[in-house]
């Protein structure tokens, strides 16, 4: 008979995200079978009762299992790739998934620097001889397109040069959008996509303190009617407050498997950037250090990768 300490280990090992290997190895390796049907009697959320009387793996949870094993290897896969690659490489998977996934392009369009961005269009050149624009363009339809588009191709100014006179004017442009939004949607005015897809950064966030100003409100708040131009909006003037939603979700137990990849992508390609900025918002915010819910969420090498990473930034 199993001994429950084990029930209970191995139990964890094949659940939350990654499978903690070490655990499989020490346990498996010594159960007799009367022991394997144990665990098989005792875990009816991995195995169903069949009919012809044995208890058979849940065909759902097989494959999701197979993504917890590879968690790892694709975490190593994108942290060793080029940025450029990786990034190309990420639209490209976004635009394949379809419109959930399309928070994707916001993300890698507006948290990159203008450098980093033309390196992703580069990349995506030669890896699917196509444009990332012609490809944005192709695949996403409706009242979006017209701002990712706008989105991928932009190269912003990156200096510190603001003219305050002109950043409120803006401010109170898009004030005048979002309160018209009932006539039309603020995503469809093709103002507002000129100032979001083609002012630094520095500006946008003298528009975000104007817009507070002028509304007494913040911008993403008013947002809520829109998502994307709320994602566009903090990934371009707060991105550590976009990232650390979307790591509390992936983080979330029982969340899609299409969510947890953000758990990923997040700490790859954040980790040498602002990783020091996200856990102190994420610790602010949730009351707990990102490391400690990394720890208690996620099992075996994908667990102690993604630790290592995020401890790079300090």
């Amino acid at each position: 008979m199993a001994h429950p300490d084990e029930l209970e280990t191995l139990t964890k090992a094949f659940s939350g995200h990654g499978i903690h290997e070490q655990a499989l190895i020490s346990i498996l390796g010594k159960w007799q079978p009367e022991e394997k049907k144990s665990f098989r009697k005792g875990n009816p959320n991995l195995f169903i009762e069949d009919e012809r009387n044995f208890e058979r793996w849940d065909d759902q949870h097989v494959r999701l299992l197979k993504h917890e094993f590879m968690r790892f290897k694709n975490a190593v896969v994108l942290w060793t790739m080029h940025p450029w690659e990786r990034d190309a490489r990420l639209v490209k998977e976004a635009l394949k998934k379809g419109p959930q996934s399309y928070g994707i392009l916001i993300e890698i369009s507006c948290t990159r620097s203008a450098d980093e961005l033309l390196g992703t269009r580069r990349a995506y050149h030669s890896l699917f001889d196509h444009s990332i624009e012609e490809d944005v363009a192709y695949h996403v339809n409706g009242s979006e397109r017209k701002l990712f588009v706008a989105l991928v191709s932009a190269y912003r100014y990156e200096g510190s040069k603001v003219k305050e006179g002109i950043a409120k004017s803006e401010a109170m442009t898009l004030s005048n959008a979002i309160k018209e939004a009932d006539n039309r949607k603020p995503i469809e005015d093709d103002e507002v996509i000129r100032i979001l897809s083609t002012r630094s950064k520095p500006h946008l966030q003298a528009i975000y303190k104007h817009y507070n100003e002028i509304s007494g409100k913040n911008i993403d708040e008013e947002l809520d009617i829109d998502l994307r131009l709320k994602e566009t909006v903090q990934c371009l003037c707060s991105p550590q407050k976009y990232f650390i939603k979307v790591l509390d979700t992936a983080l979330t137990k029982d969340t899609d498997k299409n969510i947890k990849k953000a758990l990923t992508r997040v700490i790859v390609t954040r980790a040498d950037t602002d990783m020091k900025e996200i856990k102190q918002e994420y610790n602010n915010q949730f009351g707990v250090p990102l490391s400690k819910k990394i720890e208690d969420t996620t099992n075996g090498n994908y667990k102690d990768f993604l630790l290592t990473l995020i401890a790079r930034g300090g």
